[in-house]
């Protein structure tokens, strides 16, 4: 299937538009025409081997909406015309106990990422959304509602489901005091969850100018965290706290918030190693996690949450030929929420 995107060829150079081709369909597969392509920070630091050696050429992008253009043989779960999102991985092994338990982006032989990857023949380059089309396996997809607006609901595929899985994982909900750290493009994905499954929320920020968007977002509290007095007021009162944020801050005054059995989850990578003081893990009983995305159960579980609950991100839409800007204005934090790539424009 031939396709147009966008391409990095090199490690810090512009991205620049690129002809490919996708595979075939097997009998398993479903076509998709991409209509929105979400910009996570992800993208930036894979590209620019912030995070290790990349695999080049790079199409990115893993927040991808569309429709079906085309079905394999085999395919059961999905039709012509349907609205369709697919995500952070496009494969796993299948049949280890994770991918069993539907937890396949902890697959124990590792899954596929959408792009900078090989498929799982080891020789053929994962590609990703930032195209016109796109090919994938159906057990690898998800149903999006057309009640969604489709560009607010690329996100979710990758900054959405970051944060709705360790909500769900401990458990946030009436009675539960839970904290977010950083109202960026994952973070305020978080207070809109938190939100809507009942819980007491608090958004902590550097910048006392979020307070308006965080409140009404559902938030029940904004935290300025510039002041350390400002932030000790609050021992011992959270149950759960997400760093949603990629900066490089000190992590110890916020386990000295969470009461007893409380836990602070990263979800925000700094690349940068965390230094604890142990004594504050002992006292009150407390627990530092880390969450990565969430299987395919749970992804299509947080799809439907998001229709029920009428959530998406909130963000700029943009054509394919200001990539570039819009990656130096997201290392910048220069947008509110996310930067979705219109694909018509490819």
């Amino acid at each position: 299937m031939h396709t147009r995107g966008y391409v990095a060829r090199t490690a810090r150079t512009d991205l620049t538009p690129f002809d490919f081709e996708r595979r075939e369909l097997r009998p398993h597969d479903v076509a998709l025409d991409v209509l929105f392509a979400g910009i996570c920070h992800s993208d930036i630091h894979q590209a620019r081997e912030e995070w290790g050696p990349s695999t080049f050429p790079m199409v990115p992008g893993h927040e991808i909406i569309g429709v079906v253009s085309a079905v394999g043989t085999d395919v059961t779960r999905f039709r012509v015309g349907e609205r369709i999102g697919v995500g952070v991985f496009v494969d796993s092994c299948r049949r280890c106990e994770h991918c069993l338990a539907g937890l396949q982006q902890y697959c124990s032989e590792g899954m596929t990422p959408t792009y900078n990857s090989l498929e799982r023949d080891g020789t053929t380059l994962a590609f990703g959304g930032y195209s016109n089309h796109f090919v994938i396996d159906e057990d690898y997809a998800v149903h999006v509602a057309e009640t969604l607006d489709p560009a607010g609901a690329a996100p979710l595929l990758c900054a959405g489901i970051t944060l709705y899985s360790p909500l769900r994982r401990w458990d946030a909900g009436p009675g539960r005091k839970v904290a977010i750290i950083g109202l960026g493009g994952l973070g305020h994905m978080g207070v809109q969850f938190a939100h809507a499954m009942g819980a007491e929320v608090t958004v902590f920020s550097h910048s006392a100018t979020k307070s308006a968007d965080a409140l009404a977002l559902g938030a029940d509290h904004f935290v300025v965290t510039s002041d350390p007095e400002v932030l000790a007021a609050h021992d011992t009162r959270y149950d759960l706290i997400i760093n949603a944020t990629s900066a490089d801050i000190d992590l110890n005054p916020y386990l000295r918030l969470l009461g007893l059995d409380g836990t602070l989850v990263i979800v925000g990578l700094s690349g940068v190693p965390v230094n604890i003081h142990q004594e504050l893990l002992l006292a009150e009983r407390r627990s530092l996690s880390g969450s990565q995305i969430g299987g395919m159960r749970e992804l299509q579980e947080m799809m439907d949450f998001c229709a029920e609950h009428d959530i998406t991100s909130q963000v700029e839409v943009i054509g394919a030929d200001y990539i570039n800007q819009a990656w130096e204005r997201t290392v910048a934090s220069d947008v509110k929420y996310r930067f979705v790539i219109d694909a018509t424009t490819f």
